[in-house]
């Protein structure tokens, strides 16, 4: 069967690439097709693939500026031409999957989320620093956004879910069924340390959504050490109200980022996430987390097994969890035996008995 990929855009690294790192890993001769790529930011893995842009790969500064481009991406996918292939495994939490195949072509598509900054825009807007004026007008483009994205969805086959809080979504937003696959973590990447260090540690683009401000709050009030990984829009703001407990280490290597997973005292993740991968990867590394209670999370944390939970975005719930993480003593085997179930090895034998099941379906049916 010929095979092909496609992903939103390849010009930030996140979890979502991650996911695409392992379909090439599984499918390396399946051509990857994304509206744009930065070359220079490409996961190592995937370096070598088969990359196919839209013309917004020309476009001058749209690599840079791709949240700017965002009229643009229901035209540029349009474009794509599948008709060489049998299925397109799509990857997609924005236009994705929203792409026109063949009708003998099978479209199944590995939803991160339905498009959030469409389907949540008060709560992914409410931090931005854009105008009144200019929010209205995206408020506008927004509706008419949501009915496209609504009305597309019919363009895939068959929806997998990366989490439960995902298959909710397409089942409220889209009216579709979707299993659930939970994303793929390289758990032979991570080893346990042969110290702790006195610092907790936090992992992520540094964008409002994810809360990073709530963790800054809370670590100037506490005084304790905490590092941050990672760089974004929301870097200068974060800076401007950190105290010196604090530290941003912007973007690092793989390598370093594994070492410090495995000595922070905790992972400190404090945003709502469609799942959440940062949190198995520390959990690989033998190290709790403290999250918030919602999203992805709920399908991966275990309190007092690999981490606790707090109930609400507020400074004083976020310190009753650190203090809570600092008072428990943890099983460092027993956390590291459950990130083993999210493994590479496991995504991949579960996606293929998926896909090799769906299309049979999809083929008897036609």
């Amino acid at each position: 069967m010929k095979i092909a990929i496609a992903h939103d855009y390849l010009v930030q690294m996140g979890g979502a690439e991650r996911v695409v790192e392992v379909f090439h890993q599984m499918f390396p001769n399946a051509p990857i097709y994304t509206t744009m790529f930065s070359s220079h930011r490409l996961l190592d893995e995937l370096r070598d693939a088969d990359i196919r842009a839209s013309w917004l790969q020309k476009m001058p500064g749209g690599k840079s500026h791709f949240k700017e481009m965002l009229p643009l991406y229901p035209f540029a996918i349009k474009d794509f031409d599948f008709r060489e292939f049998d299925i397109v495994l799509s990857s997609s939490s924005a236009f994705m999957k929203s792409i026109e195949v063949p009708k003998e072509t099978f479209h199944l598509c590995y939803c991160h989320t339905p498009m959030r900054f469409a389907w949540d825009y008060d709560t992914y807007m409410e931090r931005q620093t854009k105008s009144s004026v200019m929010k209205r007008l995206l408020k506008i483009y927004i509706d008419r956004l949501k009915h496209w994205d609504q009305k597309t969805s019919a363009n895939v086959n068959q929806f997998i879910a990366n989490s439960s809080v995902v298959k909710n979504r397409i089942r409220n937003y889209y009216q579709r069924d979707a299993d659930v696959i939970f994303p793929p973590i390289n758990t032979s990447r991570f080893q346990r340390a042969h110290s702790i260090e006195n610092y907790y540690l936090i992992v992520s683009r540094l964008v409002s959504y994810k809360r990073i401000d709530l963790a800054v709050e809370a670590f100037n009030r506490n005084g304790l050490p905490l590092y941050i990984v990672g760089e974004g829009p929301d870097s200068a703001r974060l800076k401007s109200m950190a105290k010196g407990n604090v530290r941003f280490l912007g973007r690092l290597d793989d390598a370093v980022v594994t070492k410090m997973m495995a000595e922070c005292r905790a992972l400190i993740f404090p945003g709502e996430e469609d799942f959440g991968i940062t949190p198995l990867e520390a959990n690989a590394a033998g190290r709790p987390v403290v999250a918030y209670q919602a999203g992805g999370a709920l399908d991966t944390i275990v309190p007092h097994v690999n981490g606790v939970f707090f109930q609400r975005q507020e400074v004083d719930d976020l310190l009753g969890a650190i203090h809570d993480v600092e008072s428990h003593a943890w099983d460092i085997s027993q956390i590291m035996n459950h990130a083993k179930q999210f493994d590479e090895k496991t995504f991949m034998t579960k996606l293929k008995t998926y896909m090799s099941t769906s299309y049979q379906q999809f083929r008897e049916g036609h």
